[in-house]
This record gives structure tokens, C-alpha cells and sequence, in this order.
């Protein structure tokens, strides 16, 4: 049997209206925050989000820059 507290009630609500897309500044002001620094830990939480967020992401491109570094620094390098 799990025990559910207030805070557990208060804290689904916060995530769920995170994920309805209610601004991070009203949710800390609903749940009565001094600071949104308490209520950015929501945000950290949530788990589906960061999961949405990585789906449309683009693969990322190792084409698009190769570093090359010069003569000198290959010297170097050699040299140690």
C-alpha cells in the first residue's frame, strides 16, 4: 500500500500543468514559491518532457566541422 501525502498531490498538479505547457513563473506562483529556483526542480523531473524535447531533435552532424589542427600543434604534440 503507498502512502500519498499533500505533497504528492501538489507536486503531480505542478508536473501536469508543466507538461500542459503553464509557464514555469505561474506554477511557482500557484504553488506559493518565494523563489523559481525551487520550482525550476520540476522542470528536472519531468521526465516526458526531456523525452519530447529529444524526439525532435535532429541527429547531430559530424560533417558540418572537423577540427584540423595545425603543423605546429602536431609538432607539439610529437614533441611531448
Amino acid at each position: 500500500m503507498k502512502i500519498i501525502s499533500p505533497h504528492t498531490f501538489r507536486h503531480s498538479t505542478a508536473l501536469h500543468l508543466l507538461q500542459s505547457g503553464v509557464d514555469i513563473s505561474t506554477i511557482a506562483i500557484w504553488l506559493g514559491h518565494e523563489s523559481i529556483t525551487t520550482t525550476h526542480k520540476y522542470m528536472e523531473a519531468d521526465i516526458e518532457m526531456k523525452q519530447r524535447i529529444l524526439e525532435k531533435m535532429a541527429e547531430p552532424s559530424v560533417d558540418g566541422y572537423r577540427y584540423k589542427p595545425s603543423k605546429d600543434i602536431l609538432s607539439f604534440l610529437a614533441s611531448l
